[in-house]
């Protein structure tokens, strides 16, 4: 059972800019605390694959049975959409980036969960717990963008 929500905010950076901040995976974000370590080489596209590891990795590789995420929609300085696999359920995240009218950028997030074990019963009985907790996941990363934004800056 697929739960979902959805929020945007507005930006003041160009949209180049906000691809580059929010769709690249840098080894480590500071912004979210995490580490990424992509599978293969070449540029990023639909099925580049990647393990998601908390804290920064500083070289270390990531313990077994880190989560493993792909992406799975890749159209640049537009939208990015990736599914990231843990053992309980399966959560997806679709970015899609407009230009405003002012010169900044519309970031609009869609965050999914999708339980992969469980009877249909707990499903419902939780599934408005679910809905909000995946809301809270949208708020915060929308929350986060500005940070992501002056980090990818910062970087340079």
């Amino acid at each position: 059972m697929l739960t979902t929500a959805t929020g945007s905010r507005e930006v003041p950076q160009r949209r180049a800019d906000v691809w580059r901040a929010l769709a690249v995976l840098e080894p480590y974000c500071a912004v979210c605390d995490v580490s990424y370590v992509l599978d293969g080489s070449g540029a990023p596209g639909v099925g580049t694959t990647f393990v998601c590891a908390p804290g920064e990795l500083a070289g270390a590789d990531p313990r077994p049975g880190a989560p493993r995420g792909e992406i799975v929609t890749w159209e640049p300085r537009s939208r990015v959409g990736t599914r990231l696999q843990l053992t309980p359920e399966t959560w997806t995240t679709e970015i899609e980036l407009a230009d405003t009218a002012d010169g900044g950028t519309r970031v609009t997030i869609t965050v999914g969960h999708e339980p992969t074990g469980g009877s249909r019963l707990v499903h419902r009985l939780t599934r408005n717990a679910v809905r909000r907790m995946v809301q809270r996941t949208v708020d915060a990363e929308l929350g986060k963008v500005p940070a992501h934004v002056d980090q990818a800056a910062a970087r340079g």
